[in-house]
């Protein structure tokens, strides 16, 4: 096969042909550092078919024929379908791993938009896509690639976590909120090496590389500072390219020690009863207040970007800072914060820090209709649920709780007595008493009492037991079925609710009924999986 961008190279096998003893040393110094994390993963190597990624495929077929590695990746080649030779050069990259008897799979990628920065997301997505769970990525990155990536975050304006760029070994764990997480590691083991040395290799190897016109071709800011800047930086000292990318190992580092700081306080200061991971993440104000103006900021920015995997803007960062600062009683500021996977809305209410997906906050105000559920025939019943979102609100019914016995007596006592639930939405003008009011309330003094943020209030429901009263029925009389209420429900707290019964006995026995409820918001992600946010 013929191509301008081909090297005009025979393809032929490798395997026994001289080796790069320093390449070589790289890619066995960095499998013995992240020995443990290869354990039993399956490894892939991204293949354009240019020279780093074809390089190091030959590299890691040299080594597997000499016994000094146990494995041999399997390669996975996009076609972008952006250059009109495209499928040529995806046919070329199977050929000559073919010829290496390497396993090479062709992926198409659908990319939208022009830009490099296009192609790479739709390359890495439909990478993602294909690999199992667990599976391992490796990249043909190099010493040139980090420095340039250094100069680009300098350029953006970025902080210690941009400058400490590309690392040699990361855990990625993909979240979308139509799917389970997928969990998968990128591992760059030529992060130390340049590009001379490499191409070095290819020519002495007569790899026939794909060269990319569009690599130098200036019209991106990774090609502008590789064609136009990166020999200006040479010229004035030879070894720019190792010092940037030593640089950024040392940032890495740093950062390290800053995130270990900023989960360390993460862990002080977060509402874990409040969370649902992860739509709804809750701080505490006042305990973020207890801590240095820059380690409340980073604690911040640590906080929003939870469940993202590209960081907030530095003003979303200082907005929310000043929004927790206010020593007004006006907290009604609504943050919006369109982020990679979702958007989200930041509130403070009192003195809690919110940051909620819009669609959650949605699903919350969605209308709850009133249900009664026969307890002889479940024992989980569903409050709200949603097709669309996947999120389930549930009341389950745990009999190991409050002293009901393993072996259902007085459950069955229940459903002789013929016991149902009923779950009714609060309306404003019904009025409620906890067990700890000194007296029933209804309406904006039930909130303010109870602590309900705004966007909560309309999925407070009452639970209530519909039985019949066994002291308000003889042999002349019909048993009179009575409504008494058992608790007042959000789906993040329960609180148990005072009623007047005239028997005891039947009184005892809801007492221990509203012991066993277990308030769960859940979030369904695929038929038949069901992933436990949150109990209580």
């Amino acid at each position: 096969m013929t191509n301008s961008a081909i090297k005009p190279y025979p393809i032929k096998p490798i395997a026994d042909l001289a080796i790069d003893a320093q390449l070589a040393a790289a890619v066995l110094r960095s499998l013995a550092d992240y020995h443990q994390q290869l354990l039993g993963r399956r490894i892939w190597l991204a293949c354009s078919g240019g020279r780093d990624s074809l390089a190091l495929a030959a590299l890691c077929v040299q080594l597997y024929q000499q016994d000094r590695l146990l494995f041999l990746p399997q390669l996975l080649h996009v076609d972008h379908g952006l250059q009109i030779d495209s499928s040529i050069w995806a046919s070329h990259v199977a050929d000559w791993a073919a010829a290496q008897q390497l396993s090479c799979t062709i992926l198409k990628a659908q990319v939208q938009g022009q830009d490099e920065q296009a192609a790479r997301q739709a390359r890495y997505r439909v990478m993602r896509e294909y690999i199992n769970q667990g599976d391992v990525l490796m990249l043909a990155h190099h010493a040139d690639d980090q420095a340039e990536t250094v100069l680009m975050r300098l350029i953006q304006g970025a902080g210690i976590k941009g400058l400490a760029a590309m690392q040699p070994w990361r855990e990625h764990l993909h979240q979308h909120q139509s799917q389970q997480g997928q969990h998968y590691a990128l591992w760059r083991p030529w992060l130390t090496v340049t590009r001379a040395a490499i191409s070095d290799y290819a020519k002495q190897l007569q790899l026939p590389y794909i060269d990319d016109p569009t690599n130098a071709s200036g019209d991106n800011v990774r090609s502008g500072l590789r064609r136009d800047i990166m020999p200006k930086l040479v010229s004035y000292n030879a070894n720019v390219i190792g010092n940037v990318a030593r640089s950024a190992q040392l940032l890495s580092e740093a950062q390290a020690i800053v995130e270990a700081q900023a989960e360390q306080d993460l862990q002080t200061t977060a509402i874990k009863s409040l969370e649902f991971a992860s739509v709804q993440r809750v701080l505490a104000i006042d305990k973020l207040h207890g801590l240095s103006t820059p380690r409340q900021k980073q604690l911040l920015h640590y906080w929003l970007a939870q469940d993202e995997p590209l960081p907030p803007s530095k003003q979303l960062i200082d907005d929310v800072y000043a929004l927790t600062q206010r020593q007004d009683n006006d907290h009604q500021t609504e943050l919006d914060w369109h982020a990679h996977l979702q958007h989200y809305r930041i509130y403070r209410f009192r003195q809690q820090l919110y940051r909620l997906s819009c669609d959650f906050v949605d699903w919350l105000a969605s209308a709850t209709l009133e249900h009664r559920y026969d307890l002889s025939k479940s024992l989980a019943v569903d409050i709200r649920k949603s097709r669309d979102t996947g999120y389930l609100w549930q009341l389950q019914i745990d009999l190991t709780k409050a002293g009901i016995r393993a072996d259902r007596e007085l459950y069955q006592e229940l459903i002789d007595n013929e016991t149902s639930l009923k779950i009714t939405p609060l309306d404003r003008l019904c009025k409620v008493q906890t067990t700890t009011m000194g007296r029933a309330q209804a309406g904006k003094k039930l909130y303010q009492t109870l602590a309900i943020p705004v966007w909560l209030r309309s999925s407070l429901v009452v639970v209530s037991a519909v039985v019949t009263d066994m002291d308000m029925s003889n042999e002349n009389s019909a048993d009179t079925k009575v409504e008494v209420p058992l608790l007042l429900l959000s789906p993040f707290q329960s609180w148990r609710l005072k009623s007047d019964l005239s028997s005891n006995n039947l009184a005892d026995t809801l007492t221990l009924l509203s012991e066993a409820c277990v308030n769960a918001l859940q979030k369904v992600r695929k038929p038949y999986a069901c992933e436990f946010i949150k109990r209580q």
